[in-house]
């Protein structure tokens, strides 16, 4: 298709557009596809996206074959993936059968080796990842779950966790999500207007630390309860 736009054109020219085509291509389809596509991936997921990745590369780099054959398998990829993922989601036993379940490598403290050969999970590896999620001790955890995904979930004992304030009645001040507000001296309105907030009371925080305008600042973030976070724009010497 773009040989046929570009006959006699320039050989780098023809391949950067094709590999753009190609990469917007992928993007979109996985954006289609989901946020959980781009996070922890499903073995069907991991597969679609090293093939899509092989399919992409030929076209690339060789002019000489057609566009389409790699536009076409990617999007029967794409929508076999689409066809999946909801079959998955409306049948819990395809959704078994392709991802698999859930396995408790660790219950009530005690190591299950059969659950850790049938995942070809070693102590080692264990270890390692509870190690990670701050625990180095297994008798400290009541319930461990190796994920359809390969990440492992850990649920504490009860004397293991930490306390809360509620525990400790103690009464916690609400605690309001962070916003950006300004992000390398430039000034979100729209962030800023979704938290309640106008320029007045943006330039009242700002004087507050002896900023004159938000170009000053590289970073600020405020709540819904009016706290903020700021880190200033380092002077260049």
């Amino acid at each position: 298709m773009i040989e046929h736009l570009f006959p006699r054109g320039d050989f780098l020219f023809v391949v950067l557009i094709r590999t753009v085509l190609l990469y917007l291509m992928i993007i979109v389809g996985l954006r289609l596809l989901g946020k959980r596509q781009l996070g922890e991936l499903e073995p069907t997921e991991l597969t679609l996206t090293l093939i899509i990745a092989d399919l992409a590369s030929v076209p690339m780099q060789d002019n000489g074959i057609p566009l389409l054959c790699g536009v076409i398998p990617i999007l029967t990829l794409l929508c076999c993936a689409t066809i999946l993922s909801v079959c998955s989601a409306r049948f819990i036993r395809f959704r078994t059968l392709l991802c698999g379940r859930p396995s408790i490598v660790i219950r009530q403290g005690k190591v299950v080796e059969e659950e850790l050969r049938k995942n070809r999970l070693t102590v080692d590896e264990l270890l390692e990842e509870l190690r990670i999620q701050g625990y180095t001790d297994p008798a400290a955890i009541q319930f461990a779950v190796l994920e359809t995904n390969g990440q492992l979930s850990v649920l504490p004992q009860p004397w293991a966790k930490p306390a809360t304030a509620g525990q400790l009645s103690l009464t916690a001040p609400p605690a309001g999500l962070p916003v950006l507000v300004i992000s390398d001296g430039r000034l979100l309105h729209h962030n800023l207007h979704s938290l309640g907030f106008e320029g007045r009371w943006l330039q009242k925080q700002l004087d507050k630390l002896g900023l004159s305008s938000p170009s000053q600042v590289f970073l600020l973030t405020a709540d819904q309860e009016g706290n903020t976070y700021c880190v200033p724009k380092e002077v260049r010497r």
